[in-house]
């Protein structure tokens, strides 16, 4: 059994024994390895932030958890359908996205979640960097495996960003805005960011990863200078700390919500709650497609979520990719 393994089966006993002691010898039973590996285990949990009691001849007891993202403490009362289901955890990873590839394309199942504490190739929309400290964030992506057309895949990208936002509100007390395509604001600043990517041939998708980063408890100092617009955590919007395990929990409930509601419904209740939290509709807009920058007025989403601009000579535009900025 790895290691990681066999400290998720330990605090797996002690959620199950909540508040009791539980012997050595039936921890090493249960795990079938020998009591001094449970030792080590136990040791290393405690080096995680675990407070863990032990008592002579009564064994151990779990008192305090710290607010870890290992896949026991997120999986447990989680109680979603799909996405979860699996949960691996990374110390340090380049980029979440770039590891669900791997496991996207050797066969992984739907609803496989990559959690990392740090990452040092993040990246954001366009090729940008997203600054990944550790310890203060969640750096997540989930591997979906979605029975649609691949044209329509860029429609999940505004389930995640609902997911994010109700998410934040839930946790934080706050209610963000949703910036399209892929970003949530608070207060105008950048909060979180979104970045969908499939694997897919003209007939369906092979697998779609979505990848999300959530300033949770970033300050003021931790953010790089270089940064192309503000950018806030909840933390420092909400005026406290959050845990990110209960917004992890809280997010993944979430999207597992939004993802079975599409399934079964379609992209209409998806796009009505997106539009819900974007407020941009009917105001002028500054375009940059990275190639070509114009104006108009927002004037709906379209059923791929693509923007729909109205021009000055009144000819109606839709906007697949680009910056959009008010002007």
């Amino acid at each position: 059994m790895s290691t990681q393994r066999a400290r998720e089966a330990i605090l797996r006993i002690f959620r199950q024994r909540a508040g009791e002691f539980v012997s050595g010898e039936e921890i090493s039973q249960g795990l079938n390895v020998s009591r001094t590996a449970v030792w080590k285990q136990i040791r290393a949990l405690r080096d995680l932030g675990y407070e863990i009691e032990a008592a002579p001849s009564r064994g151990y007891r779990l008192r305090v958890s710290p607010d870890t993202l290992i896949p026991a403490e997120i999986q447990a009362d989680l109680g979603t359908r799909c996405i979860g289901r699996e949960v691996i955890y990374l110390e340090e990873t380049d980029s979440t996205n770039l590891r669900a590839h791997e496991y996207g394309k050797s066969g992984a199942a739907e609803g496989l979640v990559i959690i990392a504490e740090r990452q040092t190739a993040g990246k954001g929309r366009l090729g940008r960097k997203w600054s990944s400290p550790a310890g203060v964030n969640l750096y997540t992506t989930i591997l979906l495996r979605p029975s649609i057309l691949p044209r329509w895949a860029t429609q999940l990208t505004f389930l995640s960003s609902v997911a994010v936002a109700n998410a934040i509100q839930e946790v934080g007390g706050i209610r963000p805005q949703v910036k399209w395509p892929n970003d949530v604001l608070i207060d105008g600043k950048k909060v979180a960011g979104l970045l969908n990517e499939i694997d897919a041939e003209m007939e369906g998708i092979h697998y779609l990863i979505m990848g999300i980063g959530v300033n949770l408890n970033m300050t003021a100092d931790q953010f790089p200078d270089d940064l192309r617009y503000p950018a806030t955590s909840v933390a420092l919007e909400a005026g406290k700390t959050v845990s990110r395990l209960t917004f992890a929990r809280t997010l993944y409930r979430e999207l597992d919500r939004l993802y079975h509601l599409y399934l079964e419904q379609g992209f209409l209740p998806i796009a009505s709650a997106w539009k819900s939290l974007f407020s941009w509709d009917g105001k002028r807009v500054d375009v940059d497609t990275q190639g070509r920058r114009f104006q108009g007025v927002v004037s709906g989403l379209d059923t791929d979520g693509a923007l729909l601009l109205t021009l000055d000579n009144g000819v109606v535009e839709r906007v697949l990719a680009g910056d959009v900025r008010p002007v």
